[in-house]
């Protein structure tokens, strides 16, 4: 299995069993190993007493993109700490591109960053995601 056909699949097994994200819309548009690009349009029931997208929304984004990207693999990953900061706001009815790179993997512990934008290409937030490999696979594989 190709490292590229390995992250698929991992991502298409993690993605079936994700209401959150699924729930609010996002989509997978790119998956590598050690990265993955997912996308959410910004709906009314998403925005904040300001009437731009709620922090929390972004952020879930880009922990959803940081997630896929850190279990390409096939080992069980999750997250240990993550910190965003929000550079400009989200705009109803806008699409949202959360665009996670892994920087750093040794062991079992991993770290990426992840650059939400708009659709003007403007930059929205940039968050960063610390990762712990556990036990388990998503998919049985041999060797």
């Amino acid at each position: 299995m190709t490292p590229e056909t390995r992250a698929k699949k991992c991502a298409d097994v993690m993605f079936a069993n994700d209401a959150a994200s699924m729930g609010l819309g996002m989509s997978i548009k790119t998956i590598n190993p050690g990265q993955a690009v997912l996308r959410m349009q910004v709906r009314p029931d998403m925005l904040n007493g300001h009437g731009i997208c709620h922090g929390g929304f972004i952020f879930t984004l880009a922990d959803s993109a940081f997630a896929f990207a850190c279990n390409t693999y096939n080992q069980v990953t999750v997250a240990q700490q993550n910190q965003i900061t929000y550079l400009t706001p989200g705009k109803l009815g806008e699409m949202l591109t959360a665009t996670a790179a892994e920087v750093s993997k040794s062991g079992r512990s991993g770290t990426y960053d992840v650059t939400v934008t708009g659709e003007d290409g403007r930059t929205v937030a940039l968050f960063r995601g610390l990762s712990r490999s556990v036990k388990g696979q998503h998919f049985p594989e041999e060797g």
